[in-house]
């Protein structure tokens, strides 16, 4: 802070969290300092009964500031910049940050439910089936809060894990991430570098994960081949910012790295087809 003070922050994360690997690179954008306690998601570790008291959802990240606890990724991105208001990541136009709520809103309200479906369809149940046993699956779908990733997380990652790409609402769910992948084209469109204004910032922050999840499960033909080529541009710019690689893939075990590139791409025919995808 401006005062001289230096902030503890303790921040409970995942490398298979989108969401958890948004607010490293906010807070790696930020230059500030944190501890980590890591939490395997894929082990169910957040149902643990003390992290549930953190995070009632049984979700990650969540941010500890002192004795302040802050769930919920772009409500920590948010309280970051209100603490540190000289390297905020939210512009000060007010014309751009609105432009920037709305990716951050649909990031909220589609776009992370859309990317939990889609990972655990290709990669996830793949995972846990093989890794937790029938007793150990039975166990991780029954963990899951009611009320978690959206209200009805619970029936649809059982689903999701269960039946793969014949669950209901799968190919709904590709065909949604997509829609932003073409979004997120046709914005870029107009020659900008990135998503709102002339800077890296929240809008950006935001939407990396999500496409850089797509590139860890061998899906770049989303976007590569001509198919959206201002996006391919865009994502070459990020992949090569100084805080990309330590924020986002360091933080991903080379077993589970393994996993999404291998699962994904077993999976990505399927992905193909439902968008119609030559291959």
């Amino acid at each position: 802070m401006g005062d001289g003070t230096v902030m503890t922050f303790t921040l409970y994360h995942h490398g298979s969290s989108v969401c958890a690997a948004k607010v490293r690179l906010a807070m790696a954008e930020k230059d500030l300092n944190w501890d980590g306690v890591y939490i395997d998601i894929l082990k169910g570790e957040q149902f643990d009964p003390a992290y549930l008291q953190l995070n009632p959802k049984g979700v990650v990240p969540t941010l500890v500031h002192d004795e302040i606890v802050i769930p919920d990724s772009t409500v920590i991105i948010e309280y970051l910049d209100q603490l540190e208001p000289g390297t905020s990541v939210h512009p000060n136009d007010p014309w751009e940050r609105a432009q920037s709520r709305y990716w951050t809103k649909a990031v909220d309200e589609d776009l992370h439910p859309a990317c939990g479906a889609v990972t655990f369809v290709c990669s996830h149940r793949h995972t846990v089936l093989n890794n937790l046993g029938p007793d150990g699956v039975k166990k991780f779908l029954a963990s899951t809060p009611t009320f978690s990733v959206t209200s009805n997380w619970k029936d649809q990652k059982d689903s999701f894990v269960r039946y793969g790409f014949e669950a209901p609402g799968a190919s709904e769910k590709i065909i949604l991430y997509d829609s932003y992948l073409q979004k997120m084209n046709e914005t870029l469109k107009g020659g900008n570098s990135w998503l709102v204004g002339d800077k890296f910032m929240i809008a950006d922050i935001a939407m990396t994960p999500y496409v850089n999840r797509l590139a860890m499960m061998s899906m770049r033909g989303l976007w590569e081949n001509g198919r959206l080529p201002y996006l391919e541009n865009w994502f070459s710019r990020i992949e090569a910012l100084p805080n990309f690689k330590k924020s986002l893939i360091d933080w991903v075990p080379e077993d589970l790295k393994r996993d999404l590139r291998e699962n994904g791409a077993k999976s990505w025919p399927e992905v193909a087809k439902i968008l119609e995808i030559s291959i």
